[in-house]
């Protein structure tokens, strides 16, 4: 497991480091930054500060997931399903709350809110071109692999 050095800059008092539960947990712990209880209502969405910006090297992104059990316990879960931190944003991460739950939710400082996992990623070069190549599967859609 390759292990790389995040800058991390505190951007409020009571902000907590990502912290990872277990030795081989792929995503760290991010928490709430906030000055009081935040009431998320059902199919309401929430900006939730971090307090933290971070500086990832070139060629890494940070994801941002749900936790497991706050989103099948809780109903709580990032609103865009995965964010997406690009190594050249400087800002606060925050995570975008959603309450797919049937009833209002709480949220306060130190609760842990999502999961940030930091992955290195591939640039694609987009190439127009007349053809692509043929394969067995060709044009099948959603679920064409699973039937004769």
């Amino acid at each position: 497991m390759e292990k790389i050095q995040i800058k991390v800059k505190k951007l409020r008092k009571n902000a907590k480091f990502p912290t990872y539960g277990t030795e081989f947990a792929a995503g760290a712990d991010l928490y709430a930054a906030l000055d009081e209880e935040t009431k998320i209502l059902p199919g309401e969405t929430k900006f939730i500060p971090t307090g933290l910006a971070m500086e990832l090297p070139d060629g890494y992104v940070g994801l941002v997931f749900a936790r497991s059990g706050l989103s099948c316990k809780q109903g709580l879960a990032p609103a865009n399903k995965v964010g997406v931190i690009d190594s050249d944003y400087r800002g606060e991460l925050v995570v975008a709350l959603h309450n797919h739950s049937n009833e209002e939710r709480k949220v306060v400082a130190g609760d842990r809110i999502a999961q940030y996992v930091v992955m290195p990623y591939t640039y694609g070069l987009f190439e127009e071109v007349k053809d692509l190549s043929e394969t067995q599967r060709g044009e099948g859609g959603f679920g064409s692999t699973g039937k004769r």
